[in-house]
């Protein structure tokens, strides 16, 4: 997206994050031929890639194009499952009457047209199972298009590393190079009951997955579970007073993307990043929905006075979950009486950034303190 809107990037190594403290949100395909990876510290990646442009992420643009393209796939079919901001499942069985061509054919045409009208590549991979379509959209990205045919999958799987079968992280694929299995090939000689043995619930997934079997579905309902914004500091806090206005920026954050996707939610999380790298997440019930940055950055006021015992922290976001129509968000409160009124200046204030930009009006919280 960001090569689409200045082409003066198109041949650069790209990096989308932000600050040497921060981690790398994604990666042109340049950039990771030197090495970067997605949540790699900042600093490692510009070790691996010093030429890189770095470019802090623009998550409305993100989203709003991921919706243009979300609208397209339902085009296609109404089973479509989104997986993250720019990547979704699509079930196109039965479709071929419909669209008068075969799944390819209308994939190919879609990846074509996605290219030509916004201006982003796609990849695609065709699968009989969401395992194997995953594994064929990475293979020859940018702009790839594989298919994995039944028939041929367990030979295909057989020489790739364990790391390619969905759970198999660093530390586990330590745990099976420990007992000598390093390829899928090894799993597909292995016996259920073995696998199971060794490595519980995990084992029967190796098993399976191994063979290409895949039973899921499609769930056409997969919409966002939570909606919330972190950010890294530049040096470590270790002081409420100094945490305040950050957390109340990132609620402020949260609270207009609630209300410009039109969801609220009931359970505000804390997240907090010591200076060692250590999480603390802490979360709590509201009795209703609601989409008010006032209410969300409250609450996690409340969760962040418990959290402040002199540790230094590198990061904080906030965000809520449970989310649900904002219908009932945010009833009259019969106890704070004073709760209409913030509920209304804040509408006034986002009336106000919405026809002259973010920072047009500040609340006491955030007065003086650097947007970020």
């Amino acid at each position: 997206m960001e090569k689409r809107d200045n082409p003066e990037l198109v041949d650069k190594p790209l990096i989308i994050g932000g600050g040497k403290r921060g981690v790398v949100s994604t990666a042109c395909y340049i950039a990771r031929i030197h090495g970067v990876r997605s949540a790699m510290p900042m600093f490692k990646a510009l070790e691996a890639c010093p030429q890189a442009v770095v470019i802090k992420p623009d998550m409305e643009k993100y989203a709003q194009v991921g919706r243009e393209v979300r609208e397209r796939m339902l085009r296609l079919t109404p089973l479509v499952e989104p997986i993250s901001i720019d990547e979704a499942f699509l079930d196109l069985t039965g479709t071929e009457r419909l669209h008068g061509a075969s799944p390819a054919h209308i994939l190919a045409r879609f990846a074509k047209e996605i290219e030509r009208d916004i201006g982003i590549t796609v990849s695609v991979g065709l699968s009989y199972c969401k395992f194997l379509a995953k594994v064929a959209s990475d293979l020859d990205k940018p702009r790839g298009f594989s298919v994995i045919g039944r028939e041929e999958a367990q030979e295909f799987l057989g020489p790739k590393p364990v790391t390619t079968i969905w759970g198999v992280g660093k530390a586990f694929a330590e745990t099976l190079a420990h007992d000598g299995i390093k390829i899928i090939g090894q799993l597909q000689r292995m016996e259920k009951n073995d696998l199971m043995r060794r490595y519980g619930t995990m084992g029967v997934r190796l098993y399976h997955l191994a063979r290409g079997e895949d039973d899921r579905r499609v769930e056409p309902h997969g919409e966002a579970k939570s909606v919330s914004s972190e950010t890294t500091f530049n040096e470590d806090i270790a002081s409420f007073e100094e945490l305040v206005p950050i957390l109340r920026r990132q609620s402020e954050k949260v609270s207009a993307r609630l209300k410009k996707a039109g969801l609220a939610g009931r359970t505000v999380v804390l997240k907090l990043k010591t200076k060692d790298f250590r999480s603390r997440t802490r979360n709590r019930q509201l009795a209703d929905p609601t989409q008010l940055a006032d209410r969300i950055f409250q609450t996690g006021l409340d969760l962040l006075r418990r959290e402040v015992d002199g540790t230094h922290f590198r990061l904080l976001g906030i965000g809520v979950s449970d989310l649900s129509d904002p219908t009932r968000a945010d009833p009259p409160d019969l106890v704070d009486t004073q709760a209409r009124k913030r509920a209304l200046a804040e509408g006034a204030i986002d009336r106000l950034r919405d026809k002259f930009g973010q920072s047009a009006v500040e609340t006491g919280y955030t007065f003086g303190h650097q947007r970020k």
